[in-house]
């Protein structure tokens, strides 16, 4: 078990979009010990609704006996900004104003949230990451820290993720912030506010994250005669209903906000030249039936990532499959670090 930790960064921190925070936290947690030479740093990069407590999201890769194990690795993960996790996000309390920002929060980006990790990596001594990994957003991050710090990081491991956000998942965003802001408590100065709009844009989320086929298979009523209450509906409710006992509206409104912004080309060169940059050893993995960042993403990451590998893991759970399928992506990390023999990881 690991106890959430806190860093508090007491000067003022400017935001690429514009804006400012005049100081920022970051919550975090960290797992087993630095060995003597600090080689054994695991850095996980979460996904969009999670915190820094992977062995409570992620607990078949991250905690004892899985294959990232505290008792050989110092394991690292930072709740990114934003969130409603500890991290500054709409609900923390602005020092200028002494009061929450809520709806003045100003926009963050994908390289904010990295650029912060990269002060709390400082604060914590790390001079050399051995790993950096993360799925989805999570994978978004990643991919900005080897570009932030490129002599830095050794291995990069980037699950169902891509280079830049596509016009697709933009669309699926926005229809999902459409949701929140039709609740008629959106833009209240309230942390409950648009709770209701939130279960909605939960649900279409939810929509890209499995597969068709799944849902049939999954959700099917065996009851033909049904007229009203069908298994996918309560479904679809009772994870909207799940989301909003743990998570913020507005912190959930500014993330999807903060994946438009990915695109790892913005403001160096051409997406091909920016990742033909790219240094560490890299193992790209991708969710044969995923509908949200589909393996022709993967590809373009693969094609011109230098040297990187590319796994595609059958999945019946789409865009999740990443989250459950534990098994598969050990398998997958075992022969990739075997090639090199980079790390002893233990077999799960």
């Amino acid at each position: 078990m690991s106890e959430r930790q806190l860093y508090q960064y007491n000067n003022r921190f400017e935001l690429e979009i514009g804006g400012y925070f005049p100081e920022l936290t970051l919550a975090y947690h960290t797992y087993g010990e630095l060995s003597p030479d600090k080689s054994n740093v695991i850095w996980v990069c979460h996904a969009l609704t999670a915190n820094a407590d992977p062995e409570e999201w992620w607990p078949g890769m991250v905690g004892e006996g899985c294959y990232f194990d505290p008792k050989k690795y110092f394991i690292v993960c930072a709740n990114m900004l934003g969130s409603c996790y500890g991290s500054t996000g709409p609900l923390s309390i602005n020092s200028e104003t002494e009061k929450p920002y809520y709806l003045t929060f100003p926009e963050v980006t994908i390289r904010d949230m990295v650029r912060a990790y990269d002060l709390l990596r400082k604060h914590l001594g790390i001079r050399k990451i051995n790993t950096v990994i993360g799925g989805s957003c999570g994978g978004h991050q990643a991919l900005e820290m080897v570009l932030l710090q490129p002599d830095l990081i050794e291995n990069l491991i980037v699950c169902v993720s891509s280079a830049t956000e596509s016009a697709w998942s933009k669309a699926v965003h926005t229809t999902q912030r459409m949701a929140m802001e039709a609740d008629a408590t959106w833009g209240e100065e309230d942390e409950n506010a648009a709770v209701k709009g939130m279960k909605a844009a939960r649900g279409i989320g939810l929509l890209t994250y499995r597969t068709i086929d799944a849902y049939i298979q999954t959700q099917s009523d065996e009851n033909d005669e049904k007229l009203d209450n069908f298994k996918a509906s309560s479904y679809i409710k009772y994870q909207g209903e799940k989301l909003a006992k743990r998570f913020n509206a507005y912190s959930y409104w500014y993330l999807s906000k903060a994946l438009d912004t990915h695109n790892v080309a913005r403001g160096r060169s051409s997406i091909e030249k920016v990742l033909n940059s790219i240094k560490p050893r890299t193992l790209i993995i991708s969710i044969d039936s995923d509908m949200l960042i589909p393996v022709s993403e993967q590809n373009i990451l693969a094609k011109n990532i230098p040297g990187a590998k590319h796994e595609i893991i059958h999945s019946d759970f789409g865009h999740d499959g990443f989250l459950i399928e534990f098994d598969k992506l050990s398998r997958e990390l075992d022969k990739f670090f075997k090639r090199k023999e980079v790390l002893n990881m233990p077999r799960k």
